[in-house]
């Protein structure tokens, strides 16, 4: 007599295997995949390992034959160590793992944990191309791509670019790991990355350990038309343009460039915008203290024009002080323009008029210097300079042959390079 259960409720569409896959309740290995387990059992016939899914994963005895014997004696009940997926389910239902293919692909479980733990470790550049360079990780090769690194100029040129990627081999250098993908072999490491997190750390440090007035020395990174950004160790500050130096600057690049070291003095300091000022002509004698000394009222100067204005021309002396040209002082008969005599760049020989410190001022003329004063300088002026330009040529000679005679023996022995070249390509 056969009983009809009544039902409860409609059966599911899908199998609860399946459901409990869906709901996420099961994490289903696939082949290749690295995983840590904790061994339940060793017998010479298979080691029992717990993954943490629902069902414990085997070592069949052939793979504990490619494990070297001081490392299978450390494989011990209780001991953590990864594996690798082998079959996430054999004809029996069994999930078949290996101890020995992970060991080897150990490093990549490493990887793994670094990048997720967001680790940051020093590698050792083994070599470059064109695209970044290749760092050591153990057993493998990391690539840090070129747009990862933060001391390469996005601007560089190719050869500059080749040049610069060349000097960080057998350097090591701080990195964190950003992409992991085994199946592909890609290792992705940035040195960018590290160098914004060191300088997000450094800087609240910085912020808390500057005082105004310190002294630090710190290197040039950008330049803008209204100043100077400087890394002082850990956080830029700002060099406004008035700051740069005691006499007045066009443009940034007229005094500093990219890449210098410079000492830098801190003005100000913003702790809640994380803002530092700083100047550069600060840790610097002000000329204008000395201009007295420096220049007597009557004598001849050379000064460089700096800017021309309808008034006159603003020109430079050699201590870094400005003084004034006045339109009036430029000729007897005076121009139209200053412009129609004069020029920025021009260097000229004037006389000194008046010198008023306290006012940052000096008084120049032009037209009270005579044709034979002026005549006399200049041709000084040629005899130096000439005499100068002779002996950079007499020294850059020497240098000049060695590098036509380098070329010439390249030349030389190019056909033998070549020759050994083929041969190596051959075999």
């Amino acid at each position: 007599m056969s009983t009809i259960l009544p039902p409860t409720k409609p059966p599911a569409e899908v199998h609860p295997m399946q459901a409990l896959l869906d709901q996420g309740g099961y994490d289903m290995p696939q082949r290749g995949d690295i995983r840590e387990g904790t061994i339940l059992s060793v017998t010479p016939q298979e080691i029992v390992i717990d993954l943490g899914l629902k069902r414990e994963a085997i070592v069949p005895a052939n793979d504990l034959t490619r494990i070297e014997k001081g490392i299978l004696a450390e494989i011990l009940e209780g001991t953590t160590w990864p594996v690798y997926i082998l079959q996430p389910s054999d004809r029996e239902g069994n999930l078949i793992v290996s101890l020995s293919r992970a060991l080897q692909e150990k490093d990549w479980l490493v990887a793994q944990q670094m990048m997720e733990k967001n680790e940051m470790f020093e590698a050792e550049v083994s070599n470059f191309n064109a695209g970044g360079l290749e760092v050591i990780f153990g057993k493998l090769r990391g690539f840090v791509p070129a747009s990862h690194l933060s001391t390469l100029p996005r601007a560089a040129s190719p050869d500059e670019r080749k040049t610069q990627l060349a000097a960080y081999v057998n350097q090591r250098i701080p990195v964190k790991i950003v992409e992991v993908d085994r199946r592909k072999r890609r290792l992705i490491m940035s040195e960018r990355a590290v160098h914004r997190r060191w300088q997000r750390e450094h800087r609240k440090q910085l912020l808390e350990e500057i005082q105004p007035g310190d002294v630090r020395t710190g290197i040039i990174r950008s330049l803008s038309n209204f100043g100077v950004f400087v890394d002082i160790g850990g956080a830029d500050g700002l060099i406004h343009i008035s700051e740069l130096a005691w006499f007045p600057v066009t443009h940034p690049s007229d005094v500093v460039r990219v890449g210098q070291q410079v000492d830098v003095k801190v003005l100000r300091i913003d702790k809640q915008r994380e803002r530092i000022g700083l100047s550069l002509k600060r840790v610097q004698p002000d000329p204008w203290i000395s201009a007295q000394e420096d220049y007597k009222v009557g004598e001849l100067v050379e000064a460089v024009v700096t800017r021309v204005s309808d008034f006159g021309a603003f020109t430079r002396l050699c201590t870094g002080v400005e003084g004034l040209l006045h339109v009036t002082e430029m000729a007897d008969i005076r121009p139209d323009h200053p412009q129609s005599l004069v020029s920025p760049g021009d260097l000229l020989l004037l006389r000194v008029l008046r010198v008023e410190p306290e006012r940052r001022r000096i008084g120049l003329s032009l037209r009270q210097v005579s044709e034979t004063e002026w005549a006399e300088w200049a041709a000084s002026y040629r005899e130096k300079h000439a005499a100068a330009q002779a002996a950079a040529a007499a020294q850059a000679a020497p240098a000049a042959i060695a590098q036509e005679a380098i070329a010439e023996q390249a030349e030389e022995m190019a056909p033998e390079f070549i020759a050994v070249a083929a041969d190596s390509m051959a075999s």
